[in-house]
Formats: C-alpha cells, sequence, structure tokens
C-alpha cells in the first residue's frame, strides 16, 4: 500500500480544529504532527482543506443481492465514497432477505469482490428464525435488524413471543426500524374512505404514517429493552415526541438503549411534498418543521447519538407511481456530507458536532475497531472537503445506479475532494480511484 502524507490541513478531530500534517502508511494513520517531513509515494497539499474521519452510515439499502435494478454494492459504495463516507452497515431486506447466517455470509462475500467502502451487515429478524439469529457473532456482525413496523420488503415481526425472546436472547445490539403497523393500517383504511384511493398524495403521507404509530412503536422497542436489558438501537427518529424516550444525561458509551436521526428528517419538512413529492416519501415519513427541530435539538444534546442517510434507491420510474403504489426510500448516501455541511454553515450544528455525530459516536456506539477518529494507529479512513467550493447536484454527477437525487439541481456550499478508504485515495477531484475493496469492519464486542 503506498504511504501518504497530507500537508496542512485543518483537522477536525474529538471536539478540536487544528492545522496538522497526517501521515500513512500501510493503510493506517502512523503519525499526525504539526509538520511531518517522511518521504511518501503521494503528498496531497491540503492547505485550504478540511480533514475528517470518514463518515460511517450505520443504515443504508444497497439492494443486493435481489433488487439490483434499483442499486448495488459495487455502485452505492462508490456513491457513499464519492461523498466522504468511508463505512457503511447494511440492512437485511434485499431478495431473499437475509435470515440465515448463509444469506448473510453471501452478503459479505459480495462486498469482498465489489465493495470500494468498508462494510458490515446486519442480521435480518423474522417471526420464524430465532435460532439463525442468535449464531451472530458479535464480533464481525454489526447487529441484528428487526421490522416492528413494515417497509419495503416487509419483513414485519409482530409475533409478541418472538419479540420478547429476541430482546431476552440477542447476543449484539438489536437495531430496530419503530412504526406501529396496526395504526398505520387503521390511518390508511381512514384516509382512503375519505379522499378515495386515486386521490391520496405523498402530503398525506406524514398523516398516515403518523407521529402517533411511531411513538407507541418506539416506547414498545424501548420498555422491550428495559425489561430484558438488551442492547436497542432505535433507527431513524422521525418525530420530536421520540426524542424524549431516550437519555442524554450519561455517556454513550454506557448507554444500553441509542437512537439515530437521519439527514432527510434533519433537511426536509412536510412543507417540501408539494415540490418533492414521493422523491421524499420514507418510512417513518418527514414530518412537520417542529418534528425537524426537535430531533435537531436532540441530535444536539444528546438525547440522540448518531446520523445516518438510511439511503434507499428505486428507479425514477417506480417513484413516479401514483403515492399508494410508489415505494418509499431514496438516494442519499452521496450528498449526506455536503447536506450536513450545509446545516454547518447555516449555523444550525457546528463541524465538531458534525464530526462527532457523524463519526466518532457511530464507531462508539457499534464498538467498532480502529476507525471512526482521526488517532494514531487507527485506519486511515478520511476526507478532504474544501468549504468554500460550491457543487451543483446533477444527473451527470450522481453515482447511486437509480440515477436521481432529492437534492438535484441543488447547490451545496462545500466539495468532497479527497477520500481515503483504510489508507487508499478511493476518491479524488470529481472521479472514483479503482483501488481494490474496502475491508470488513471489526467490532470490539
Amino acid at each position: 500500500m503506498p504511504s501518504i502524507l497530507i500537508k496542512s490541513a485543518q483537522l477536525v478531530n474529538e471536539g478540536k480544529v487544528f492545522t496538522a500534517d497526517v501521515y500513512v502508511n500501510h493503510g493506517r494513520i502512523e503519525m499526525i504532527a504539526e509538520e511531518i517531513n517522511h518521504p511518501a509515494d503521494q503528498v496531497i497539499d491540503a492547505k485550504g482543506l478540511h480533514l475528517l474521519p470518514g463518515l460511517i452510515d450505520d443504515q443504508v439499502h444497497f439492494r443486493e443481492p435481489g433488487l439490483t435494478h434499483k442499486g448495488d454494492i459495487w455502485h452505492e459504495s462508490r456513491a457513499a465514497v464519492a461523498g466522504g463516507t468511508t463505512s457503511f452497515m447494511e440492512m437485511p431486506n434485499t431478495v431473499p432477505n437475509t435470515l440465515t447466517q448463509k444469506l448473510l455470509q453471501d452478503k459479505f462475500d459480495i462486498a469482498a469482490d465489489t465493495s470500494l467502502a468498508n462494510y458490515s451487515f446486519f442480521m435480518g429478524a423474522a417471526n420464524d428464525n430465532i435460532d439463525e439469529v442468535l449464531k451472530t457473532n458479535p464480533r464481525d456482525v454489526c447487529g441484528i435488524k428487526i421490522f416492528m413496523g413494515s417497509s419495503t420488503g416487509n419483513m414485519l415481526v409482530d409475533n409478541e413471543a418472538t419479540l420478547e425472546k429476541i430482546f431476552a436472547q440477542a447476543p449484539t445490539l438489536i437495531a430496530v426500524h419503530c412504526e406501529d403497523e396496526e395504526t398505520v393500517q387503521r390511518n390508511l383504511a381512514a384516509f382512503k374512505e375519505k379522499y378515495g384511493e386515486e386521490n391520496l398524495d405523498a402530503t398525506m403521507h406524514p398523516l398516515i404514517r403518523s407521529e402517533e404509530a411511531c411513538y407507541l412503536s418506539s416506547s414498545k422497542a424501548v420498555a422491550l429493552a428495559k425489561k430484558h436489558g438488551a442492547r436497542l438501537h432505535v433507527l431513524h427518529i422521525s418525530t420530536a415526541k421520540e426524542t424524549q424516550l431516550f437519555d442524554h444525561t450519561i455517556p454513550l458509551a454506557e448507554k444500553k438503549i441509542t437512537a439515530e436521526a437521519c439527514v432527510h428528517h434533519l433537511w426536509f419538512s412536510d412543507k417540501d411534498y408539494v415540490t418533492k413529492g414521493n422523491l421524499i416519501k420514507w418510512n417513518p415519513a418527514v414530518k412537520t418543521e417542529a418534528d425537524r427541530d426537535g430531533i435537531l435539538k436532540a441530535l444536539l444534546d444528546g438525547h440522540i447519538d448518531v446520523i445516518a442517510t438510511d439511503h434507499a434507491p428505486h428507479t425514477a420510474d417506480e417513484k413516479a407511481q401514483p403515492y399508494l403504489q410508489a415505494p418509499s426510500g431514496g438516494p442519499l448516501v452521496q450528498h449526506a456530507l455536503q447536506a450536513l455541511l450545509d446545516l454547518v454553515k447555516a449555523g444550525k450544528l457546528t463541524l465538531e458536532q458534525l464530526v462527532q455525530k457523524s463519526a466518532h459516536n457511530t464507531a462508539t456506539l457499534f464498538q467498532i475497531e480502529s476507525r471512526g477518529y482521526l488517532r494514531e494507529g487507527y485506519w486511515a479512513d478520511l476526507v478532504l472537503v474544501d468549504l468554500n467550493r460550491p457543487y451543483t447536484v446533477e444527473k451527470s454527477n450522481i453515482l447511486s445506479k437509480c440515477g436521481w437525487s432529492p437534492f438535484e439541481g441543488h447547490t451545496f456550499s462545500s466539495t468532497i475532494v479527497h477520500t481515503l478508504v483504510s489508507g487508499n485515495v478511493a476518491y479524488s477531484d470529481g472521479k472514483i480511484v479503482e483501488v481494490g475493496t474496502g475491508h470488513r469492519l471489526l467490532f470490539n464486542r
């Protein structure tokens, strides 16, 4: 592996911003110092640029196997790296659903051959695969995923005895999608009766998949975790009300119940359905401006611990269908960092907070080995950004296989200049550098 010397960067790390050189050798950060003059195979002049630890996205849907007309690990991992995300954790609602250890290993094998980013995959839970779930290895698998609400792929776990058993016996972290299915279906029936099925549209999505549906399910998951002492991580919080279910008074490393916010819930509100329609149809739904503000507040005060994307591509044709037929989800991983940097520019969070919530905390929460920080001895997962170079999202620069973005036409205030994955330059000045594959994530459990 080539040695790389990064000169005169503004490092953002562990609550500080400071100028330093960084020397990368054998894939790891060997030295961080005010000035380094070691010979290196490659020297990167980073004057005027900010150096961040690569983002770690704990919730993506890369669609492989079985749904590769929407996306695949090859395309989506390149979109991630182009956006400064160096590691991802992918969800089990592929086809077939990842419900056996064999199917889980199949996904790791695909990633080992094709993923430019570092990777891990969640083991899926269903009503009838508890024996397979309990075989999950905490050391090299990020966690177990439960859909406590149906979404794309319908892996709903609604058997109470199964839920109790998983929460009581799971050998590792449990990540949950929380929406109360009975409430969603009741709301949907009421809207169909009132307006007629053909008259429903995306503006009704946050009312059908409502605050009540989210809170009922999230509070149930939290209660189960407390009852059984489980390690619970609640994904994509979409309401201000839910944020109060989580503790912000203890250090993250000591928490047994944690929560995630997603970029779309920090960026969009229900007012955007008028112009974006199904393009911002996610489960759980983008809700009110008050919810968006409440999620940001909870992120900053520690009720919510990490930021992710829930990157979930569908084709443009699928999204163009009528509201009820259009699937939920959209591509976000390529532009997540730039969206967050725009929030920094707007004064809604600091660079230090962005790094904490999208890299440091994710590494701590999942106990990821030697990643997520700019530290000597850690893997060199790095992103260099120019905070003063605007970047416009266009079809021509979208790398997700689906070929569209809810940010299309938007000009971000910053540009991703270089991304290093496990010590290799994998993206540079607008171009992917084919340097092999990322590494399988390991966990200190």
